[in-house]
Formats: structure tokens, sequence, C-alpha cells
């Protein structure tokens, strides 16, 4: 075999380069906070929008409650964007009778700014009630 070595290995490390940066890409959850010219705000997540009127309360779960969040006391109909890489959350309970989910949980690098730029009416209470479980 007359080939270099370089041709078999360049490939590898190519195709594997690309792999991680799909699967990265694939990994990453874009969520977005934006305002209508009407005043509500959107929680929104890929097709998934989350208008603030409906929520009733706001809480930052920190890591150290993250594990029970996600545990036994987990509404199996809640919606989640959940990362376990992001060790902290923001959670939102909702008061929607058209809606069953009864609070959306979101894995947060920053949960605080998370909930002070999308409900910050409920943001002081929410980090008060955050440091009390701390």
């Amino acid at each position: 075999m007359n080939r270099s070595a370089i041709w078999l290995y360049a490939p590898a490390v190519v195709l594997s380069a690309l792999a991680l940066w799909i699967l990265l890409s694939l990994s990453s959850t874009r969520i977005r906070i934006e305002q209508d010219p009407d005043g509500t705000r959107w929680l929104s997540s890929g097709e998934v929008n989350l208008p603030h009127t409906v929520v009733s309360k706001s809480l930052v779960v920190p890591e150290s409650a993250k594990r029970n969040a996600m545990g036994r006391q987990l509404d199996p109909a809640a919606f989640m964007i959940s990362h376990d890489w992001i060790k902290e959350m923001a959670m939102f309970v909702l008061d929607d009778p058209d809606d069953p989910t009864p609070y959306w949980l979101v894995s947060s690098k920053d949960p605080a700014r998370l909930v002070q730029a999308f409900v910050p009416d409920q943001a002081e209470a929410a980090l008060r009630a955050s440091q009390r479980s701390q």
C-alpha cells in the first residue's frame, strides 16, 4: 500500500468534527423572550410559546432543588426544557383554564435573569423564595 496515512486520518478527523458540530447544534435550545406591541411578553422555544399573562407564579430552582423538581415531584403534564449540564432552572406556574399544563421548567444558566426578563413583576419574590430554599 503506497498511500500516505494522512489520507486515512484526515477524513476521520474532519468527519468526527462534523458529527460533533451537528450533535452540539441539535442539543442547543434557543429560548427567546419577545414583546408584542400590546405589551404581552412571550417565552418561546422552537414552536412553543408561553404568554406572560398566564404565569401566576415564578420561581428560581437552584441546583440543590433541581433533583427534587425533576424527580418524584415532577408533574407528568409539566412542560420541560431541560439539559443535565445546566444546573439551575426557572419554574413558571401557569393559571390557564384552557391549558392542562401546570407549569414550565426551563433550564437556564441564569434563571434569575430569565425570570426578570419574562415576568419582571414576579422576579423579586422568585429570588427571595430561591434564597430561602438554599
